[in-house]
């Protein structure tokens, strides 16, 4: 991994240096964060911080499988008062996490470290307040946000033209969408017109992209039921039936969808910018690959869930916090941020990383890379569900939908045993 040869030799990008707190020297911080296929970035930005800090070691733990995975990793580590010092918590079980730590101390906020480094002027030169967010649970600053995702479409130009679309111009709302993908699919009986994977995906980040797309909610806060037990929630299952029914959708596993989009036989499928460049690599030269933004039914309203992480720090040990702030602001910093970008395909979560002497000019080089840029002021928090047990709810929710996509449920019925099952596990 070659690092830009610009970096000041007084401070990086966020400043390593943290008046009135305990020096970090000597120090070891045992850090965990999920996905090993980010280890292909985890890894240099180590060894760069490392070399910078000579007295700080990073250790890295074996890395979850994904975000569900690390989160329950954390809370058993929690009990037995072993939790990593440093973890890249999933945003949308970032509430979760906080909200069960902070009972026991054993989680720091990171108010007083933005503080010393200028408060909300360090905040607003770094992080737009959307993003910032992301790592805001309860008012307090628990996480600085590390990537940022939010779902886009791929699509086949090749057959979009085929089927009389026009791929720099897709249908902007999802019946659109779906009569499109209807044509593509009655080209070929081998062709699959779409892929919309809600029903095999590790979480919940697609399903909430139909509810929010609407301009629906997750959670009452009044109540502290279910949000979409309404036309929204039941417009989402519609909705994912008609991509089978209609749109020619092949029922297969999501890692499956993207090989046989790769092969040519899709028109368009919806997943993470993080695969842009495994998709890329599958398409090669069979066919023109695009991508754009998800389309939202309200205009006004609408948006689309924030996927990705944020670096948190749970050790409670004066020398180690110092540490990990250095490396929180490392990781999230606009140099960091251009080799994460470059890497991964995410969104930069440092405003900074965006200029020309980042990833303006990959940005001109790399279009579908740029396309999540582009649906950055329609970010919302990717939520989590009150009660500690969100990874349950969608692992339910989720064999529900798929039980709406199969046709083994009406959208009318599997609303009613969604919304029955998650209120019932939130209590």
């Amino acid at each position: 991994m070659q690092f830009l040869k610009r970096v000041a030799a007084s401070a990086f990008a966020l400043g390593l240096s943290l008046p009135g707190l305990a020096a970090a020297e000597d120090v070891t911080l045992n850090v965990l964060y999920n996905n090993p296929g980010f280890t292909k970035y985890h890894q240099p930005l180590a060894e760069e911080f490392q070399k910078r800090n000579p007295g700080i070691k990073l250790n890295f733990q074996a890395p979850a499988v994904d975000y569900n995975a690390g989160h329950q990793q954390v809370l058993r580590a929690a009990v037995s008062g072993n939790p990593p010092d440093v973890y890249f918590a999933g945003y949308n079980l970032l509430g979760e996490l906080a909200q069960t730590l902070a009972k026991r101390h054993q989680i720091t906020d990171l108010g007083p470290f933005i503080a010393a480094e200028g408060g909300k002027e360090f905040m607003n030169r770094n992080f737009a307040p959307p993003l910032a967010a992301l790592g805001v649970v309860d008012g307090v600053q628990y996480g600085l946000p590390v990537n940022a995702s939010s779902p886009i479409m791929y699509i086949n130009a090749d057959l979009v033209r085929k089927a009389g679309g026009d791929p720099d111009k897709m249908p902007d709302t999802w019946a659109g969408l779906v009569d499109l993908a209807a044509k593509i699919k009655a080209l070929d009986p081998k062709l699959a017109g779409m892929a919309y994977d809600v029903g095999t995906w590790a979480d919940d980040w697609l399903w909430q992209a139909m509810i929010y797309q609407q301009g629906g909610e997750l959670v009452d806060p009044k109540t502290g039921k279910v949000a979409f037990d309404n036309q929204i929630g039941l417009n989402a299952l519609k909705l994912a039936r008609s991509f089978v029914t209609k749109g020619g959708q092949a029922q297969i596993e999501w890692q499956q969808s993207q090989q046989q989009f790769g092969a040519g036989l899709t028109g368009f499928m919806f997943s993470t910018p993080a695969q842009v460049q495994n998709v890329e690599n599958l398409v090669a030269n069979k066919f023109q690959l695009k991508t754009t933004t998800f389309p939202l039914d309200n205009k006004a309203k609408g948006g689309v869930p924030t996927g990705g992480n944020a670096v948190v720090i749970l050790t409670q040990d004066k020398a180690k916090q110092a540490a990990a702030w250095k490396y929180a602001k490392w990781v999230t910093g606009p140099e960091a941020q251009n080799i994460i970008v470059r890497i991964t395909g995410y969104l930069p979560t440092n405003i900074r990383a965006t200029g020309d002497e980042y990833l303006a000019p990959y940005y001109a080089e790399h279009p579908n890379v740029a396309t999540a840029a582009r649906q950055a002021d329609k970010s919302r928090p990717w939520g989590g569900y009150p009660g500690g047990d969100s990874v349950r709810i969608w692992r339910t929710q989720r064999d529900l939908i798929a039980g709406v996509m199969r046709g083994d449920l009406s959208p009318e019925d599997g609303l009613k045993k969604i919304v029955a099952e998650t209120n019932a596990l939130m209590k």
